[in-house]
């Protein structure tokens, strides 16, 4: 019987692995979310454009969450530099 999950996207895995090489998160959930963004800016037909992701790294310990998530899109510049068009980041350190 074939697999019922899809396969990972390319962009995906380039997210999970700027991230794990970035943060060393000790949890990592990256999910593509551009289907529920069919027909707003930024949208392409085969997705790749939104992603939500999930983050639990020693790396956020005492810092802003404004301050997290620019550690979070700074690893992931070259993907908004070739089309990423939104994401959706929760970034917190471990424990909380």
């Amino acid at each position: 019987m074939a697999s019922m999950t899809p396969p990972a996207s390319d962009r995906k895995s380039r997210i999970e692995a700027a991230l794990l090489a970035e943060l060393a998160p000790s949890r990592l959930n990256v999910i593509d979310d551009s289907e529920r963004h069919r027909g707003h800016g930024g949208w392409r037909e085969g997705g790749e454009t939104h992603f939500a992701v999930e983050v639990v790294s020693a790396a956020f310990e005492g810092k802003t969450r404004l301050a997290r998530q620019r550690l979070v899109m700074d690893a992931l510049k070259a993907e908004f530099d070739s089309g990423l068009h939104a994401l959706s980041v929760s970034a917190r350190a471990p424990g909380e």
